[in-house]
């Protein structure tokens, strides 16, 4: 697997981009990138998911837009249903470089 690329771009770039980070995945690949809102006194996460067309004419692309106020809450919930996979559904599976998943002890789908 290829290492991330990192990118920091002027305030003018990419349309307010200022910081972004490629993560080529097989036939996919993802882009995390922060962006300046219009006013640019403000910033969010921009998660987009690329993959080539099956007729090999350009991309086919699904974006989530991710404001600060929902981060926390949104990486809880990233790691509560990465854990159940894991835990629950795959847990004879090797996932590679998964990191070590710490969850609250009131997660959602835990009944224990």
């Amino acid at each position: 697997m290829e290492p991330n690329e990192h990118r920091r771009a002027s305030r003018r770039d990419a349309r307010d981009e200022v910081y972004s980070v490629r993560v080529p995945a097989g036939k996919r690949t993802y882009f995390f990138d922060v962006k300046a809102t219009r006013s640019g006194e403000d910033f969010f996460l921009n998660i987009t998911e690329s993959k080539r067309r099956g007729d090999g004419e350009g991309y086919q692309k699904h974006k989530l837009f991710l404001y600060k106020e929902d981060f926390g809450k949104f990486v809880l919930a990233l790691h509560e249903a990465m854990a159940y996979v894991r835990d629950e559904l795959l847990p004879d599976y090797e996932f590679e470089d998964l990191p070590e998943l710490e969850l609250p002890e009131d997660s959602y789908w835990d009944d224990e």
